[in-house]
């Protein structure tokens, strides 16, 4: 059982890192035309957290949203079309890179708005509660979600209300190319910060996908139980400039120093060792894995590529007003 379900993670990591690379590969032939935010470097939270998941559980997710897709089963067809603006994208090409849902994996959404999916979260975990239904709704977010007062709001309103909802702090030390030092007090931790609301924390190394994993199943394993929210920090770091296809190290608000030491911590890298050397999976097995992957992610480029544009016609369909 453990071994599958560490092949399975591995699977999620290797499958994020191929999509997400390939974006940026072909992000320059002007395709694309929407902003792209790359979690490149990021993946072992995404890959941990929604491998604790069940199917039906519910995930909200940020600008940098393709590894929560992925993660929790989204169609990459459909989430490359929608990147490449495309009719058969998976919000009908109107929403772009940052707006992704699929429904049907319980991926309910994700926004460009900082911070505008926890409240979201919230609403759907008191849904959840007064159904009565055993359902875990998880909410991503980055570390400088913590600086908007809705992520207050909402954790006192979670605790207060018993909500059955998973707080997710990706934590890759930068807004956009603002460092936490001069965001955040000096030795302030966020997951001892949001303790102080009430509300049960952890915190782990966001690049062991398998620690990951194990604090995430422990968490939904309270939540189901208790029904209670839970908040998880994980430390990690994304490789690629805040927007777009590129490195920005040249620009100066981070090192090249930094950088080289968050790239040796890569997650995949790091969790395919491990595998091979706890005999969990062999070279052949990893290969075989990782062709498999390199074609469906292929010929979903190629789906996305091939499909038509929305019909001009049909500009005001799923338009709401009041």
């Amino acid at each position: 059982m453990e071994h599958t379900l560490k092949i399975n993670l591995f699977k999620k990591l290797f499958k994020i890192r191929t999509v997400e690379e390939t974006i940026a590969d072909k992000y320059t032939e002007w395709e694309m035309r929407c902003p792209t935010h790359l979690s490149t470097g990021q993946e072992g939270v995404a890959a941990g957290v929604c491998q604790a998941l069940e199917d039906d559980d519910f995930v909200f997710s940020s600008h940098r949203s393709h590894a929560h897709y992925i993660a929790k089963g989204g169609d990459i067809r459909k989430m490359i079309a929608e990147i490449y603006g495309k009719s058969t994208g998976c919000s009908a090409g109107r929403g772009g890179s940052m707006h992704l849902i699929d429904k049907s994996v319980g991926f309910l959404g994700s926004t460009s708005i900082v911070g505008g999916t926890i409240p979201l979260a919230a609403g759907v975990a008191l849904s959840v509660k007064l159904k009565n239904s055993s359902q875990v709704t998880c909410t991503f977010f980055g570390d400088a979600a913590v600086e908007e007062g809705v992520f207050y709001e909402t954790i006192n309103y979670a605790v207060t209300n018993k909500l059955p909802v998973l707080f997710i702090c990706e934590n890759n030390l930068y807004s956009v190319y603002s460092p936490l030092s001069v965001r955040q007090p000096e030795n302030r931790n966020i997951f001892e910060m949001v303790e102080g609301i009430g509300i049960s924390v952890d915190h782990g190394n966001g690049n062991d996908p398998w620690e990951v994993f194990e604090k995430s199943r422990n968490a939904v394993g309270k939540i189901r139980e208790l029904q209670i929210p839970i908040f998880l920090e994980f430390s990690t770091y994304r490789w690629r400039e805040h927007c777009g296809p590129f490195f920005d190290n040249d620009i100066g608000y981070r090192t090249e120093t930094e950088f080289l030491h968050w790239k040796e911590k890569d997650p995949l890298q790091f969790f395919e060792n491990m595998l091979l050397e706890q005999r969990v999976i062999d070279e052949s097995q990893i290969q075989s894995i990782k062709a498999g992957i390199i074609d469906e992610v292929n010929e979903a480029f190629q789906f996305a590529h091939d499909s038509d544009f929305p019909d001009f016609t049909g500009i005001q369909n799923s338009v709401y007003h009041s």
